[in-house]
């Protein structure tokens, strides 16, 4: 089969940001599919351009039966909420005029955020007369109008609309987490499909200690708090600094934060007004890095704002803290907190209380057999419950009936 990804925050092993597109590929490639993604060279997470000057289309081949296309996209993705729109739709337009063009496609899959994407994966879909798979990994914009990022009232109409169209003209729609099925169904989409989100087991070594990272960054003998990821609006880092601040007076432990996006000034700048010595800010590192410096760490943090909605979401970085065997502080409630228990892989907290974050990480620091159980059954719980192979597997088989009721 021959499956076309349209995907604006494509990211590889190479790249920084979440690699579930890519791992679910190489799966797929394994079982003799071949994989045309159309992408954007603007990373997500940093907003610059893998190019050195603006081009149409740039063609790659990373491995053996993945062919990469990189369309023009608007670049200034994080100047603002509306530079950021007109980014979706710059590749909205481009990827899906190079989609065209891509020939003997027997699959279309569109993912979602950005929204905008899976209405050129159904157009393209519709012509090239192949099912159309719609992924949703953000309910978007149910999510933007919570966090008051979306408050015009013409726009919210808008991409309500495009959603609900999107979800009922969609052969099948996937989500990746078990709280996002009620959404979907109530908005229209009829067959609805879950591959969660996981992980593959054996990009991570949890008896490492990480040593180049703690001598790289002067880190020996230090208790290590680790976050890995964006650093948005949604994701509430000013309480981790708030959680240091509260801790500054403990020298042996250190929070490390790793990622960017568009609030990683606001938090340098308020992290220096704090006067935090304790917290050290990385730049995003590439998937096949991120190993020694999970394997550094102690204890990593997953957290969200104390937004409803948020309860539906498997954010990504939880299960690769958990297959590198670290133990999980959640600043989310809801479904990924269920895991985190089930899985007895950590500490929950409530989200948006620096109180209780800095009391969940002295527990820890002073009980580190506790915290090496924990990570210890994260890493046996994801293997079993959370295999990339395993919902990689779930994902060919969903693909092969919506071919087979294609006809």
């Amino acid at each position: 089969m021959h499956i076309l990804l349209i995907h604006q925050a494509f990211t590889a092993l190479d790249e920084a940001g979440g690699t579930r597109h890519f791992e679910l590929a190489q799966y797929l490639i394994q079982k003799g599919h071949r994989i045309t993604v159309i992408t954007s060279p603007v990373s997500y997470l940093t907003g610059k351009s893998k190019l050195d000057s603006p081009r149409w289309v740039v063609q790659e081949n990373p491995i053996q039966g993945m062919t990469v296309l990189r369309t023009y996209t608007y670049p200034a993705i994080h100047r603002s909420f509306f530079h950021r729109i007109f980014s979706f739709i710059s590749f909205m337009v481009s990827s899906f005029l190079v989609g065209l063009n891509v020939k003997d496609v027997d699959m279309v899959w569109g993912t979602t955020p950005p929204i905008f994407q899976c209405m050129t994966a159904l157009l393209l879909a519709r012509i090239k007369r192949t099912p159309f798979l719609m992924e949703v990994r953000d309910l978007w914009p149910a999510f933007a109008i919570a966090v008051g990022v979306l408050k015009n009232k013409l726009i919210i109409g808008a991409s309500n609309c495009l959603e609900k169209f999107l979800y009922k003209n969609a052969d099948t729609v996937m989500v990746n987490s078990p709280g996002y099925l009620s959404h979907v169904r109530q908005k229209g989409a009829k067959n609805v499909q879950l591959v969660p989100n996981g992980v593959n087991p054996s990009m991570f070594s949890p008896l490492s200690t990480g040593e180049l990272t703690r001598r790289k960054y002067n880190l020996l003998n230090k208790f290590i708090v680790l976050y890995t990821g964006a650093f948005g609006l949604s994701n509430d880092l000013s309480i981790i600094l708030q959680a240091a601040q509260i801790l500054k007076d403990q020298t042996s432990i250190s929070f490390v934060l790793v990622g960017d996006g568009k609030e990683k000034s606001n938090l340098l700048s308020y992290s220096e007004e704090l006067g935090l010595s304790n917290v050290l800010f990385l730049p995003p590192v590439a998937k096949k890095e991120m190993e020694d410096i999970f394997a550094a760490s102690n204890l990593c943090i997953a957290i969200l704002k104390p937004v409803e909605l948020y309860k539906t979401t498997y954010p990504n970085k939880v299960f690769d803290y958990m297959a590198a065997g670290r133990p999980v502080l959640c600043a989310i409630d809801g479904v990924i907190r269920k895991v985190i228990e089930d899985g007895k892989a950590g500490i929950a907290v409530p989200p948006g209380d620096p109180q209780k974050m800095s009391e969940a990480i002295l527990q820890l620091f002073h009980s580190p057999d506790e915290a090496s159980r924990m990570g210890q059954s994260g890493r046996s719980y994801v293997e079993k419950y959370f295999n990339r192979a395993d919902t990689a597997n779930q994902l060919e088989v969903i693909m092969n009936n919506m071919r087979r009721s294609n006809g």
